[in-house]
């Protein structure tokens, strides 16, 4: 028993001590930021990748490393997205047209652009041959189910919001244990695209961190308590809906 409890004990103490690699998408943006500073504070190297076409400083509370993208060509990660451990969705575009350019790109960059990347880390971890789990946390918003003044914002959020949700529910067992999934779901927080949000990025940032480490798929932050009630149910009802489609074989 002693011995089972000194390979546990340096098994734990090995865990603890393996510095992980965060990347975070949006990482220019004003969450990005805060999640980046948090992130390098507690001594995790932090891959930050954007879409911005300048601002690539590096300093103790940037990024190690930037890495500019595009969408669409997602694709063209997939080395740097091997050795990230957690890897958090956080882009994503305000846009208040309704032309259906403003439609198409929120769409693209909202919800596609997320799929692909989710899709792109999903394949590197199942074939991941650590031990370690890797983690994938999403931004999807509460205006995946409530209104946000902005039809084209809503539409690509739900249809992101659905979409993991399907994925999530609908791991075989081995992706499963290859590859851990957090949905959070924010209300408003003041930002560059929400000048009038509520609540700060510093306090959003911390209390995702805070709520990660529970180990739980939802990661809800909103002054809105209607949130905190709709989204578990609705998760409930994804979670019953991909079991019945899995008994019943109707996906496979």
């Amino acid at each position: 028993m002693w011995i089972n409890l000194r390979l546990e004990q340096k098994n734990c103490f090995y865990y603890m001590d393996k510095i992980k690699t965060i990347g975070i998408t949006g990482a220019s943006g004003a969450l990005g930021k805060e999640l980046t500073k948090l992130f390098r504070r507690e001594g995790y190297k932090v891959i930050g990748f954007t879409h911005s076409k300048s601002n690539y400083e590096i300093n103790n509370d940037t990024p190690n490393e930037w890495i500019k993208w595009e969408c669409g060509k997602e694709f063209l990660l997939k080395k740097h997205l091997k050795i990230v451990d957690i890897l958090i969705l956080n882009h994503g575009i305000y846009d208040k047209g309704t032309k259906n350019s403003n439609f198409e790109n929120s769409i693209e960059i909202n919800a596609l652009s997320t799929y692909k990347f989710f899709n792109l880390y999903e394949e590197i971890a199942i074939k991941n041959g650590s031990k370690f789990v890797k983690e994938i946390w999403i931004n999807t918003s509460e205006a995946e189910m409530l209104p946000a003044l902005n039809p084209t914002y809503e539409i690509s959020k739900s249809l992101i919001g659905q979409l993991i949700s399907f994925k999530k529910n609908l791991l075989n067992d081995n992706a499963k244990k290859k590859l851990k999934i957090k949905k959070i779901i924010l209300g408003p927080f003041k930002s560059e695209l929400n000048p009038v949000g509520i609540m700060s990025p510093e306090f959003v940032s911390k209390k995702i961190l805070e709520f990660a480490k529970l180990n739980k798929f939802l990661i809800i932050i909103s002054p809105n308590p209607l949130s905190y009630i709709l989204f578990p149910i609705k998760e409930l009802y994804y979670f019953l809906y991909c079991n019945f489609l899995t008994i019943f074989k109707f996906v496979h």
